[in-house]
């Protein structure tokens, strides 16, 4: 049964992921150039949004939208499946113990939280290292000035072309390029899903959660750990595209690189859209996630009653 719940809670959260996703990637591509472009960044948000427009169109701020959503809904199946069945077996052990309530602790949310984020992290990192690869890739200016007018710029990369083209010019290796940040960035959907638990455990004695009230806690919990954690988000953005701009870096490397190049203030480079993308998009999760899962749970009653 904890499987089977689990199983539920996966699939709403990822199909909560897609729809959030779907909503604010512009966002995310606008943050991820930031980081990745160096002392070339957009100076603005809205220099950004004119600058991809003018030279890519819309679309432009659509790449890579398709391995990102094939990501995201990989990537929250993994982390909801395990967090739920860490949950469930820590709330076997509170009724075991006699404990008052099995809801959750601080600590082992945490837990459940580093646990869920650690698998994550190791079975989807080959996917946002090619999405990362596509929302940055480089245009060829020559290609692009020899070009008669009004001829088309040759058309971006396909989702399995960049992956392709990644193994055989790195080598399967470069899927794991920064990994080691992405591992210490388990901490972000821990204070994420401790506060959220934490608070939602708080309101539960009072009222029900709504779909608004977890929208609005899903919020608050992102909006905390993005911003705490956005130096590491910085660094892992720079490792997957470290191969590609012609050398292979550690996460210690990158990090001096960084210092010595743009200050300190070049961990932060892209924090305004990526902190809102971050915040609505763990919003929008929490609020989709809760709703597909109560349809979910209705459906599943439904059916054996017409069998």
């Amino acid at each position: 049964m904890a499987s089977s719940d689990a199983a539920i809670h996966a699939i709403s959260g990822a199909g909560g992921g897609i729809l959030s996703m779907a909503l604010t990637y512009p966002l995310i591509t606008l943050s991820t150039r930031a980081q990745v472009e160096s002392k070339r960044a957009d100076s603005g948000f809205l220099n950004a949004v004119k600058r991809i427009v003018a030279r890519e169109g819309i679309t432009g701020l659509y790449a890579g939208l398709d391995s990102a959503l094939f990501g995201i809904s990989v990537t929250n199946f993994v982390y909801y499946y395990w967090y739920e069945w860490t949950r469930a077996g820590f709330e076997k052990a509170a009724v075991k113990a006699g404990r008052a309530s099995k809801r959750l602790t601080t600590i082992e949310s945490m837990i459940a939280g580093a646990i869920a984020g650690s698998a994550t992290v190791l079975l989807t990192n080959p996917i946002w290292v090619v999405n990362t690869r596509m929302t940055t890739r480089k245009r060829n200016n020559e290609t692009e000035e020899s070009l008669l007018p009004g001829a088309k710029a040759p058309r971006a990369p396909t989702t399995v072309g960049t992956l392709l083209a990644l193994i055989r010019e790195e080598g399967p290796q470069a899927l794991f390029a920064g990994v080691v940040p992405a591992l210490v960035l388990v901490i972000n959907p821990i204070l994420q899903y401790t506060i959220f638990e934490q608070l939602k455990n708080m309101l539960e004695k009072k009222k029900r959660i709504t779909p608004t009230v977890a929208f609005l806690l899903g919020a608050l919990g992102k909006l905390f750990a993005t911003s705490i954690t956005y130096p590491y988000i910085t660094v892992k953005s720079r490792m997957h595209v470290a191969g590609r701009d012609g050398g292979k870096e550690n996460m210690v490397h990158a990090m001096r690189r960084i210092t010595n190049e743009e200050g300190y203030v070049g961990f932060y480079k892209g924090i305004g859209p990526k902190v809102t993308q971050s915040v609505l998009t763990a919003a929008f999760l929490f609020a989709f996630k809760d709703v597909l899962y109560e349809q979910t749970i209705k459906l599943r009653r439904k059916i054996p009653a017409k069998a």
